[in-house]
């Protein structure tokens, strides 16, 4: 983005004056695929991405869910969400404009819902404040609803505003072969875009952090993915493998 596409926008965190610098294209309010729910929401200040994943209501009323990476304050007041326009979670925002965002340290649920491989749903409950599911087993969630919403591009923007919040339990903490099944379901959910031989170099470095710092449950996250990405890839693994799985911890379960 060149910096004249870059517009002042008074810093909405609480307590603050002070003016920031936040991405908002310039012919933004002229265009019919741009429209505002209620009030206008400003962009996060200084924004960051935080992994997690967003529960959203299908018509049926049952739950979809996807991990996403949505841009927020520090303070996890605001949300914007850039699904494409093909997934499910576009199309249940784009219809209900509402759901719950979660922060998560279940890697086995975020490997497998980043390829759509749920064997089931997760145990939930329905949220108070927006039509939605909280999942039971999460570490924080943040229920939302979107306020603005641009189609122009593929992927669709929902900014939100944060309207009810809550605390299951503390986040484990940070442990590198977490961060590595992160990445690795990224590359899995990529493998139609990226080169085969940088996402199977990718791997090959992944798999070291994984045998170094991983327990059971990262270990099966993240032999799931790699199996998921050599057959998405079409390279079996006993010729040209896009990663070699790590050696099993004695303590390891069984992959399932």
């Amino acid at each position: 983005m060149k910096k004249g596409d870059w517009l002042r926008a008074d810093r909405f965190l609480s307590g603050e004056n002070a003016q920031c610098e936040v991405p908002v294209p310039l012919f933004q309010q002229t265009v019919s695929s741009h429209f505002v729910i209620g009030k206008q929401l400003k962009r996060p200040c200084n924004p960051m991405i935080l992994e997690g994943i967003v529960t959203t209501v299908n018509p049926d009323g049952t739950a979809n869910i996807a991990p996403m990476g949505p841009l927020v304050d520090r303070e996890i007041t605001r949300l914007v969400f850039r699904p494409y326009d093909t997934s499910k979670t576009f199309q249940n925002l784009l219809r209900t404009r509402q759901g719950v965002f979660h922060v998560v340290d279940d890697v086995e649920l975020l490997a497998r819902a980043a390829v759509d491989r749920l064997d089931s749903l997760p145990r939930m409950q329905r949220a108070g404040r927006v039509e939605g599911w909280i999942i039971s087993d999460a570490c924080r969630w943040f229920a939302f609803e979107v306020r603005e919403i641009d189609q122009r591009e593929r992927r669709g923007q929902f900014t939100a505003e944060v309207v009810d919040r809550g605390r299951l339990r503390d986040f484990f903490g940070f442990n590198r072969a977490k961060h590595a099944v992160l990445e690795a379901a990224i590359l899995a959910s990529r493998t139609g875009i990226l080169p085969a031989a940088d996402i199977a170099a990718e791997m090959r470095r992944l798999a070291v952090i994984v045998d170094k710092t991983a327990g059971p449950a990262e270990r099966r996250a993240f032999d799931f993915l790699g199996d998921f990405i050599n057959q998405a890839l079409s390279a079996p693994r006993a010729t040209s493998p896009a990663y070699e799985a790590p050696d099993a911890a004695p303590d390891a379960a069984p992959r399932g």
